[in-house]
């Protein structure tokens, strides 16, 4: 029997685990920031996972990074990965953006990713994998899309602020997962993360103590929202995230980020009942189609293009 088995299989297991854990954020955030503004929300979040982590860390690994340099820069990528992006997030949808469409934008990612890794990290696609990309942003399109009612627009009811809020985040994702990948490697998973939500906190514990009024409905729905938020979202599939973008090339991580919309879509269909027309189908199976490119062919090197 093969020994390494389970392994491989594990590895095989934890993009698509990923997926499946990340498409819950919008989710989240539609059920609780009715309770709580996003920067309140956000920093609540962030320090009941710091309160989980940092022994989690201790018992578990004991290492922590090593110089003030790599502290720097797990903390730029811990602001830009989670502050700038979930607060960009949280912050366009309680300004009226729905959920859907900043799955969307923020879908963008695997795009704006691709092109700057090459001249930043010195990756190289070849062309099939610039295909998948084309195909996974068309597929997220079309998953959106085909919910609109005839004649709705995608950019009605909500102002430039809403949008600007999710660009914001898009930018936060994308240059995070590329800072992270070039300056961070070297960082240990679990204490690595705890410097990253202690810059992001800060972050947003500021945004909230500047901007927001920091009141707080408690409620069942509110406390098992953050419940969710922080075990699945903030723990789970973060150190997943952070796994990934240790072992892989930026772009083929940000590639996943495509099925996060159709997952999401998915989602709202089984809890809110929201329409899943054929379209929308369609659309899930080519952005599926797409990650499995730009994922299964072997980044184009410097090497062959000589050749």
């Amino acid at each position: 029997m093969d020994s390494l088995a389970p392994h491989r299989l594990w590895l095989a297991i934890m993009p698509l685990l990923f997926v499946a854990l990340w498409s819950t954020g919008f989710i989240g955030a539609k059920f609780g920031l009715p309770y709580a503004e996003p920067f309140t929300f956000l920093f609540i979040r962030f320090a009941l996972t710091l309160a989980l982590l940092v022994p989690l860390a201790h018992w578990l690994s004991g290492e922590w990074p090593r110089g003030p340099a790599l502290w720097g820069h797990i903390a730029v990528s811990g602001l830009l990965v989670h502050g700038a992006y979930l607060g960009g997030v949280f912050y366009g949808i309680y300004l009226g953006m729905p959920a859907g469409l900043a799955s969307l934008l923020v879908g963008l990612q695997p795009l704006l990713t691709a092109g700057l890794a090459g001249p930043l990290l010195g990756e190289r696609l070849a062309m099939r994998q610039w295909l998948g990309l084309a195909l996974g942003l068309a597929g997220v399109i079309l998953v959106l899309g085909g919910k609109l009612d005839p004649g709705e627009s995608l950019f009605q009811g909500f102002g430039l602020g809403a949008l600007g809020a999710v660009l914001v985040a898009l930018l936060g994702i994308s240059g995070g997962t590329l800072y992270q990948k070039r300056y961070c490697t070297g960082m240990p998973l679990l204490s690595g993360t705890v410097v990253q939500y202690l810059a992001a906190a800060t972050l947003l514990g500021l945004g909230a103590l500047l901007f927001e009024e920091r009141d707080v409905e408690w409620s069942a729905t509110f406390a098992m929202t953050l419940g969710w938020l922080v075990l699945v979202l903030s723990i789970s599939a973060i150190l997943l995230l952070m796994a990934l973008i240790k072992r892989g090339e930026a772009s083929r991580v940000a590639s996943l980020f495509y099925l996060v919309p159709p997952v999401t879509a998915l989602q709202a269909w089984w809890l809110f009942d929201e329409a899943l027309p054929p379209v929308s189908l369609l659309g899930m199976a080519i952005a599926i189609a797409g990650v499995v490119l730009v994922v299964r062919t072997p980044p184009a090197t410097a090497d062959r293009r000589r050749t």
